[in-house]
């Protein structure tokens, strides 16, 4: 076993405590066509760690998004189930938060537009942020404006310059797929409204370890939260998560509400 000294991606100490090893293993996404069965099939190191000081659970960056979101496989508008999901979510924001024409709602890693298309629908201004660029085309057949981007600060900045600051940011299973969590969180802030919200659905990690979810660990999954850590990373950004609901989609995950401190 080799162990790797690296540095934590949120507070910066080093980590060598293992979580989990896995072993080695292809991307998740990485479908090979039949013409490369015979070839031989690039793998990395699956071994998941856990960081003593803020208690981030997170695997190592062995490939860049870039290539992990290149012409990506994953459509959320194939699940009936997810969009139904998606649409409860968005009369409840609606009815709780007095989200209403006036409003601006971003969403982060948007995907095809599957929760966007129920805002639209009640004539809210959305925009969504999605770096497929196969998967963003399809949003945009739907009427969702959409820009193929990574989020982060340098994005924010843009964004706020053009005036397109939010009322609300919704990101749904995203958190985990940031390398640079910190960038990530610090855009959000920049972002948002005074008096926006956040909305971001993760994980779980307490239901990853008390029902043993090994399969949710992969590559594409950068990092795995507890409650007690997405705290520490929103208040290093000037956020403060002001609620929190516990829900069953993917195995159990949490829904954070957040807003400026």
């Amino acid at each position: 076993m080799i162990i790797l000294v690296l540095n934590c991606r949120f507070c910066s100490e080093p980590v060598t405590h293992i979580f989990v090893d896995l072993g080695i293993a292809p991307l998740s996404n990485a479908f090979l066509k039949k013409e490369m069965l015979n070839d031989v099939e690039e793998k990395f190191a699956l071994c998941v760690y856990v960081c003593d000081n803020c208690f981030l659970v997170q695997l190592p960056e062995f490939e860049k998004p870039e290539n992990i979101f290149k012409d990506y496989a994953y459509f959320s508008s194939y699940s009936s189930t997810w969009l139904e999901h998606a649409e409860n979510y968005v009369n409840m924001m609606i009815k709780k938060f007095h989200i209403n024409e006036k409003s601006a709602v971003t969403e982060i890693a948007s995907n095809d537009g599957y929760l966007l298309q129920f805002f639209k629908e009640k004539n809210i201004p959305v925009l969504g942020i999605e770096p497929a660029a196969n998967v963003a085309k399809v949003a945009k057949e739907k009427g969702i404006p959409t820009i193929t981007k990574f989020f982060g600060v340098n994005t924010a900045n843009e964004l706020k310059k053009e005036g397109k600051q939010s009322d609300l940011i919704v990101g749904n299973n995203v958190l985990a797929h940031v390398p640079n969590i910190n960038d990530f969180v610090k855009g959000m802030k920049i972002l948002l409204n005074l008096d926006g919200i956040i909305t971001m659905e993760f994980p779980h990690l307490m239901q990853l370890i008390e029902k043993n979810q090994f399969d949710t660990i992969y590559h594409e999954h950068f990092s795995y939260f507890s409650f007690y850590t997405v705290i520490q990373i929103f208040e290093k950004h000037n956020l403060k998560i002001f609620d929190v609901e516990e829900l069953t989609t993917h195995g159990g995950s949490l829904r954070i509400y957040a807003t400026h401190i």
